[in-house]
């Protein structure tokens, strides 16, 4: 090897730490978000006796989030969800749900859910995937089971509203089924299979200072109907059935 060769090996060594220094220096950690309570909310759909979907939303979700829109499988996610600030719009229905036989929300006030995997998908052409796979595990009622998300990317940015925060918003989906938890009464009334749409925001380096908590009223023991059997009437209905006419 020629001495002008030799040179040119020793200094292509000698800068190599130099240039995987760099590398690493340019390659920043996920940035740590908080769960906007108020514009993050859960919306499920479950079947009312194969008439309609009965439409609930759970509000006040809190949780943080680790995120690089660049390497989504090092993305982290933990939130717990307020089961008690479920709204069915109906105090009725709400109580009816919230029930030791359904949710049991005097015992467990919170669903919680951890991310294990995410998987981007594939993008279109050469632009960077905005939808992953999010697998985790779902606490709900006391029963903890796998849950996968499909998730999208809407907007990651600076809000445009003070105080400018750097924000990721994001819509997921998901199906559940509710016996899986241990949640099975009323089957001749409520189906088995739960739909989830979660719209979420979060901000980089805020509510990360408050755990998850509900914040809602207590429940009373007698504001809960009793548990029924498989048989027993619609709730939304058991008011509103007439006496049955007396016979001629």
């Amino acid at each position: 090897m020629s001495l002008t060769r030799r040179c040119a090996a020793s200094v292509a060594l000698a800068a190599l730490p130099l240039a995987l220094a760099s590398a690493a220096a340019g390659a920043a950690p996920p940035q740590r978000y908080g769960l906007d309570p108020v514009h993050t909310r859960v919306m499920f759909a479950v079947s009312h006796a194969g008439f309609s979907q009965a439409l609930g939303t759970v509000s006040g979700a809190r949780g943080s989030l680790l995120f690089d829109r660049d390497d989504w499988r090092s993305a982290k996610l933990e939130v717990s969800v307020p089961l008690t600030r479920l709204d069915l719009g109906d105090a009725k229905w709400n109580a009816a749900t919230l029930a030791a036989h359904l949710l049991d929300g005097k015992r467990h006030p919170l669903a919680r859910f951890v991310s294990e995997t995410v998987e981007p998908l594939p993008g279109e052409g050469e632009n960077p995937s905005d939808r992953a796979r999010v697998c985790g595990a779902l606490s709900l009622r006391g029963v903890t089971r796998p849950l996968c998300m499909d998730v999208q990317l809407n907007g990651y940015k600076r809000h445009p509203l003070p105080p400018f925060r750097h924000t990721a918003g994001f819509s997921a989906s998901a199906r559940l089924s509710r016996a899986e938890f241990g949640i099975d009464a009323w089957k001749s009334v409520i189906g088995d299979e739960v739909e989830l749409r979660i719209e979420a925001e979060a901000v980089r380096n805020r509510y990360l200072d408050t755990g998850p908590s509900d914040d809602s009223e207590p429940i009373a023991d007698d504001a809960l109907p009793p548990s029924p059997s498989d048989e027993t009437p619609d709730p939304s209905t058991r008011a509103a059935t007439p006496d049955p006419e007396p016979r001629r």
